[in-house]
Order: C-alpha cells, then structure tokens, then sequence
C-alpha cells in the first residue's frame, strides 16, 4: 500500500532493511528482563518471513502485537494457528468505495478476508482507522462503523486523527475539510487517538 497519509515513507519506499533478523533477535536478548513484548509494525510486517521470526521471539519470552493492514489473511491465520500472535492492530483504511484511492491497492478483499476471520476467531485484536478529513468524511467513518456492527465486532475502534509530520507519502498538510464527530453512529464504542 501507499496510503498518503503514511508517515512511514523512508520504510515503505526501502530497498532493504538496515538490520537483520538476527540483529532484531540479538537486540531483544538484552532486553528479555526490561520488555514484555514485541510490536511487529511496518511498512507492512505480514510482507515478511514472520513465523520463524515469530518462534524465535516466542523463546525469548515475549509477547508479540502484530500491526497489519490485514492484506496477507493466510499468514495471519497460520500465526494465530500456531499460537506465534498475542494481539493484533488491524488497520481498516476506508470503505471499499475508496480504499483503492486511499491505499493504491487492490486489496480490499484480503483485508476483509482478515477482519472476518478475527471476528469469527475472537482473536483479541483492535480495528483502526487514520483519518484526515480530506480524505474520510463522517459518512465513510459510517460506512465502517456500520460495516464492523453487521460483522458483530464487539471491540473498541480507534480513529487516529492524522498529524502532519515533515514527510507522509502524499506530501499531506492539516485538513482543509471539517470533520463532525457528533455525526458518527453511536452503536460502537469509539476511542480518539
């Protein structure tokens, strides 16, 4: 994906990575006694070989979040199969109508695919969504919230209000449109971030 609004540039557009697995693996054996978890974020995490990274960090002791954009459904489910994730950030990036727009991607299905297999799972996870209100109005934020309601997702969802920083991928500054929040459906528990 290459959402605009995406502060993770220098990591999305890398050719490679600065670090190994065994640099990562190193690192967190200093800190076995000071962490109690890992957070695998990204860019994208699900793009890499996570079920032996996974099992290694598991025999270090630690717990492991996965942040994902829910695109790779068969990674995440084999994970959770073997038991390699303790908590998952889902990011729900817009309503099918504008997630190509939004994301340049095709991968709407896939992440449905994901949301749908966590809810029916009961896998502890959380749904997200960043919003700049020049790109999501109320009536998208509706549009998701009503979608999670028909899919019976009894969690929390959190709407990160976009911060301009010195580079996101679409080169976006401070909402020009206004956002109502009094206008949301209210059948959802709903957290600002």
């Amino acid at each position: 994906m290459r959402c605009d609004y995406c502060y993770n540039k220098d990591i999305v557009f890398a050719k490679s990575g600065a670090y190994s697995l065994g640099d990562a693996l190193n690192f967190l054996k200093t800190r076995q006694s000071l962490l109690d978890g890992v957070v695998l974020s990204g860019g994208e995490a699900s793009l890499q070989e996570l079920i032996p990274f996974c099992k290694a960090i598991k025999k270090l002791g630690f717990s492991i979040k996965l942040d994902t954009n829910g695109t790779n459904p068969e990674l995440v489910k084999e994970l959770i199969a073997l038991e390699l994730l303790d908590y998952i950030a889902l990011d729900y990036k817009a309503p099918k109508e504008k997630f190509q727009a939004i994301t340049h991607s095709h991968n709407y299905d896939a992440f449905n695919e994901t949301l749908t297999f966590l809810i029916e799972t009961e896998f502890d996870f959380e749904v997200r969504t960043t919003l700049h209100a020049d790109l999501l109005n109320e009536n998208d934020i509706n549009t998701i919230i009503r979608d999670l309601q028909q899919k019976s997702y009894n969690g929390t969802y959190y709407i990160q209000e976009f911060r301009v920083t010195d580079e996101n991928i679409g080169n976006l500054q401070k909402p020009q449109s206004s956002f109502d929040k009094s206008r949301l459906l209210d059948d959802i528990k709903i957290v600002w971030r």
